[in-house]
């Protein structure tokens, strides 16, 4: 009878093992999740439709939104640069402040960090890149393994960009590069299709999409221009026909898109014309998550989208992206994958440098030592976390600001001349009321001005606040700089989108 016994034991014992096993073949572990980045050019946080704004028409973004974490106070630190979208790329791509970023313009990036891609290499992933790369060949070189349709440069004509296919030895020289007449958009969307259906399964992968929209020149089918109607595009609170004062970079390509005085019409027609670019771009997405879809790949992929800074559009009588303001340092940046909270918002303070730090976290990938970021995991866990009380942003070397709770201070240096700004960013999200001067507000400048300077000095920051040019180089204006080929090339360029608006 015990040997029965025993003999029944030994079979039971197979037959769990065998269940166990066959269960195990059947729903088999999540590997390492693979990553697709999408990075938009110029576009600011307030041009998603599911995060407030009724009058833009982004459904796949929306969709992002809905199916996962939204940051809805995301920075940029600034830049010491006119062409911002460089230093803020080097940022994303090391986790580092603006005033560590080397050279400080960010092109070519020489700074010997472990650039983002490069660190998820390291960890088993396969890295491939398409779409604008602002930061030098050498620093792509450094970073990626693989892409196609690589735009070395910071804009052109949408609809003949000269781009790369990824050479294995570096050597982009210009007889290889080629021309669609295709928008870039969609040359981008494209590529990210193509890897994505030719993808190698065995292994995660970043697919990181760079796209140039909405930057201009807004060139864009007139089928998306015309799904916006100007009667029912509202002007923006702040608008004004120009900037009260000299910050320091008037003169500038982004704000030759509009002649002077800023018209209400012209503003209204740049709008659409953001707004059109940004619907296109949103159809391109939606092709890149169907194609993930299709390939089964969407459940196991963490979706990002931000974006490299804002834009003014008419807002304060500007048009670029050279100063302080919410709608140029304030940007998109949504999160969406497995084990990531669903339709939910977050309104800590983050910034562009803390995707590097998250990005590892949520792939478990070893982290470089010198990341500046903060990890967003904790939060989209909905652990209970000490947010950002504070953040800090500059501007070349004449403006410097502060974020502390709901208040933000602004303070200029042109031409060894002072001007202030204090805005109650919660109660006043459009900037509209300068509080510096008023008595009621003298205590909450007294603190502020006493923090930005530790706050500023804490980053790296040269700058000190109560001396003459606050005692750092003054760097020069963006057309005190330039070849004059450069400024013909870009004025041509601004007048004939002033052309296809109608003024």
């Amino acid at each position: 009878m015990k040997n029965h016994y025993f003999f029944f034991s030994i079979i039971l014992l197979g037959l769990i093992v065998a269940c166990s096993a066959k269960k195990n073949n059947l729903n088999p572990p999540l590997k390492q999740p693979n990553i697709l980045f999408l990075f938009a050019d110029d576009q600011r946080y307030n041009t998603i439709n599911a995060l407030g704004n009724s009058e833009i028409i982004t459904p796949n973004l929306d969709q992002l939104v809905h199916r996962g974490t939204a940051f809805t106070n995301a920075y940029i630190f600034g830049a010491m640069n006119g062409a911002v979208c460089a230093p803020s790329r080097a940022m994303l791509l090391t986790g580092r402040s603006v005033f560590k970023v080397e050279p400080y313009h960010g092109n070519p990036l020489t700074m010997p960090d472990t650039l983002l891609p490069r660190t998820l290499a390291n960890n088993g992933y396969q890295t491939f890149h398409t779409g604008k790369w602002h930061n030098g060949k050498k620093a792509f070189q450094s970073a990626f393994d693989d892409g196609a349709k690589i735009f070395f440069g910071g804009m052109f004509d949408q609809y003949a960009v000269p781009t790369f296919e990824y050479q294995r030895d570096g050597n982009y020289i210009d007889s290889l590069r080629t021309v669609k007449n295709i928008h870039s958009s969609q040359l981008y969307a494209d590529a990210a299709i193509d890897f994505i259906q030719g993808v190698n399964t065995e292994k995660p992968f970043l697919l990181n999409v760079a796209f140039q929209a909405p930057h201009d020149p807004r060139d864009v089918h007139q089928k998306y221009i015309d799904l916006y109607d100007s009667e029912r595009i509202t002007l923006p609170p702040n608008f004004k026909p120009e900037h009260p004062f000299d910050n320091g970079e008037l003169d500038i390509r982004d704000e030759w898109l509009a002649g002077y005085p800023r018209t209400p019409e012209e503003v209204k027609a740049n709008i659409i014309a953001y707004y059109a670019m940004i619907t296109h771009m949103d159809e391109q997405i939606g092709r890149i998550l169907q194609a993930l879809e299709g390939k089964g790949l969407r459940e196991n992929t963490i979706i990002v989208f931000s974006a490299d800074n804002g834009l003014a559009v008419g807002q304060h009588g500007l048009m670029g992206k050279q100063n302080l303001y919410e709608h140029s340092i304030k940007v998109p940046l949504v999160f969406q994958g497995p084990n990531i909270p669903v339709n939910q918002k977050i309104e800590h303070l983050t910034c562009l440098i803390d995707i590097y730090p998250t990005l590892c976290d949520l792939t478990d990938a070893q982290k470089p030592g010198l990341l500046e970021g903060s990890s967003l995991l904790p939060a989209l866990k909905g652990e209970t976390i000490v947010p950002r009380t504070s953040m800090i942003y500059a501007y070349k070397s004449n403006q410097r600001a502060l974020r502390k709770g709901d208040y933000k201070l602004i303070k200029y240096m042109v031409n060894n001349q002072r001007q202030n700004q204090l805005f109650n960013v919660e109660a006043d999200p459009w900037e509209t009321k300068n509080l510096y001067e008023e008595e009621a507000y003298r205590a909450i400048v007294t603190s502020m001005e006493q923090v930005i300077q530790t706050e500023l000095t804490s980053w790296g920051d040269k700058a000190i606040l109560t001396a003459d040019e606050w005692g750092i180089e003054v760097l020069p204006r963006w057309i005190h700089k330039v070849s004059q080929q450069t400024i013909d090339w870009l004025r041509g360029l601004a007048e004939r989108e002033r052309e296809l608006r109608g003024f």
